[in-house]
């Protein structure tokens, strides 16, 4: 798909390179990501990749939107090179008390729990983006037996370390907020690390997890800190 440029505001670009969640249209994203970057172009102060785009923010006293856009135009974004992508393991305790979408989920897809939970525990998750609250790490890849729309009504004060699906996306929660998708479990891993001297974000985009199931006592022993999350 030919690059479609967008202003927003008066100082920002949006590039779509496709209209659906994919590991080849993530990889144009991240591709041109890299193009711009190494272009250096006059007046660009920011970078944020999308599962479909790039949003590129620019200074105004610097450029404009149509000089921005020609130059964006004009770039010839080559394919990353292919490496293998880093595997990170997030544990998941599927107790009932801490999966209250669990015997829903199974439910409308006609499956036990435990086939709800084999079935999210094979899923090959990519990190696509970050977005929506801090570390939010949304990502793709939940099997096809368990896509599910969303709510049609958020639930209130989920509690972060939630581990949720809607469609074909999925994510862990970082901090108590309203949400509208399917609660399936909870884990100790902390997508966000603040105040530690640490970087922030422990998993980068593109990165790749596997869901492992755990028991409820190893559940709350690694979330009180004793065996690391």
């Amino acid at each position: 798909m030919t690059p479609l440029a967008q202003p927003v505001g008066d100082c920002g670009v949006i590039l779509r390179l496709g209209d659906h969640i994919s590991p080849d249209i993530h990889a144009d994203v991240v591709a041109m990501q890299t193009a711009v970057t190494a272009a250096g172009l006059p007046g660009v102060t920011e970078l944020v990749p999308s599962y479909t785009a790039l949003f590129i923010g620019y200074d105004p006293l610097i450029t404009d939107y149509e000089t921005l856009s020609a130059s964006l135009s004009a770039l010839t974004p080559e394919p990353a090179a292919l490496k293998a992508p880093a595997v990170r393991e997030v544990p998941v305790c599927y107790d009932a008390e801490l999966a209250p979408d669990l015997a829903e989920v199974a439910e409308r897809t006609g499956q036990s729990t435990e086939a709800v939970i084999n079935t999210h525990m094979s899923g090959d998750y990519m990190i696509y983006m970050y977005g929506f609250a801090p570390g939010y790490a949304y990502m793709g890849g939940v099997p096809k037996g368990l896509r599910l729309p969303r709510k049609q009504t958020p639930v209130r004060d989920v509690p972060g370390g939630t581990v949720c699906i809607a469609g074909p996306q999925s994510l862990v929660t970082t901090m108590t907020l309203p949400t509208g998708w399917w609660r399936l479990g909870r884990s100790p891993f902390r997508f966000l690390r603040t105040g530690d001297g640490g970087d922030a974000f422990p998993l980068a985009v593109g990165d790749h997890v596997r869901f492992r199931r755990i028991s409820r006592a190893e559940y709350e022993r690694r979330r009180e800190g004793k065996g690391g999350a």
